[in-house]
């Protein structure tokens, strides 16, 4: 199937896909900040340069979008134009992924990925009832952990 827009058109708009800063992570966020926790963002003395830092906790917060991620959920959908391409960087995506979860763990940091699909469609869970789970992993020390929607 052929692109519905042009080629210019389409440049256009993936330039304006952001890396960081993006609408769910500024959302997890924010609340963590009014719940009065205080962290660092995108350090790139970290692998991956985290979403969100807690230094003291030695934590760290991945706030990843479904699609770039190869998520297994509703909101991800194999593009139906240069397949071979957008196959090819979405593994290698899911492949820098592990690299970088492998990296932090050997270096003893905890990590939590919260995935786009609980903040928004079809799994999507109130905002609060994430940052519940989000303090409780905090407050707990306990290890690594996926937030995720239903799948």
């Amino acid at each position: 199937m052929a692109d519905v827009v042009d080629k210019a058109t389409r440049s256009r708009m993936m330039s304006g896909i952001r890396s960081k800063n993006t609408k769910p992570e500024v959302i997890v966020r924010k609340a963590l900040h009014s719940r009065g926790y205080r962290y660092r963002l995108h350090s790139v003395e970290l692998p991956g340069k985290p979403d969100i830092i807690f230094v003291s906790r030695k934590a760290v917060v991945f706030v990843h979008g479904c699609f770039w991620h190869g998520h297994g959920c509703h909101l991800f959908k194999w593009p139906t134009t240069r397949q071979d391409f957008w196959k090819s960087k979405i593994l290698r995506n899911k492949e820098k992924d592990g690299e970088v979860l492998e990296s932090l763990g050997e270096m003893g940091w905890r990590i939590l990925i919260i995935w786009e699909c609980v903040l928004k469609g079809r799994g999507r869970k109130p905002v609060q009832e994430i940052i519940d789970e989000v303090s409780g992993w905090l407050d707990e020390g306990a290890g690594n952990a996926e937030i995720r929607g239903c799948l």
